[in-house]
C-alpha cells in the first residue's frame, strides 16, 4: 500500500469510529419513540424496501441473468417461510436464496 492509501484507510477509520462513538454517547439521551426516531426508522424502511425492490426488478451482474418470475417465486418464498416461521429473518432469507438457487439449477441458468 502506498502512503495516500495508508492516509484514507486512517481518515476512514476516524470518521467510521467517531460516529460511532457519538452513537454510543448520545444513545441514554435520545428517545426511541419521539417524533424524529420515527421518521429515522419509517426513512430506513423506505430504502431498504427501495433496495430490495430494485434487486428484484432491474437487478445487476448475475442476478440479472436470472427470469423475473425466479425473482419474484423467490422473493414469495422468504416472505412466506417468515411469517410462517414467527417472523424469522434467517429462515425467511435462507429459504428464498435456496430457492432462487433451485429454479436457477432447474432452468438450466
Amino acid at each position: 500500500m502506498t502512503v495516500s492509501a495508508w492516509w484514507f484507510l486512517l481518515v476512514g477509520a476516524i470518521v467510521t469510529y467517531g460516529w460511532r462513538a457519538a452513537g454510543v454517547a448520545l444513545s441514554g439521551r435520545i428517545d426511541p419513540n419521539s417524533a424524529l426516531m420515527r421518521w429515522v426508522a419509517c426513512v430506513a424502511y423506505a430504502l431498504l424496501a427501495g433496495l430490495i425492490a430494485r434487486l428484484i426488478v432491474a437487478p445487476q451482474g448475475a442476478l440479472g441473468d436470472t427470469a423475473l418470475w425466479m425473482r419474484l417465486s423467490s422473493a414469495g418464498v422468504a416472505l412466506l417461510v417468515y411469517f410462517i416461521f414467527r417472523r424469522s429473518i434467517v429462515l425467511g432469507v435462507t429459504a428464498g436464496a435456496l430457492w432462487l438457487m433451485a429454479v436457477t439449477t432447474l432452468a438450466g441458468g
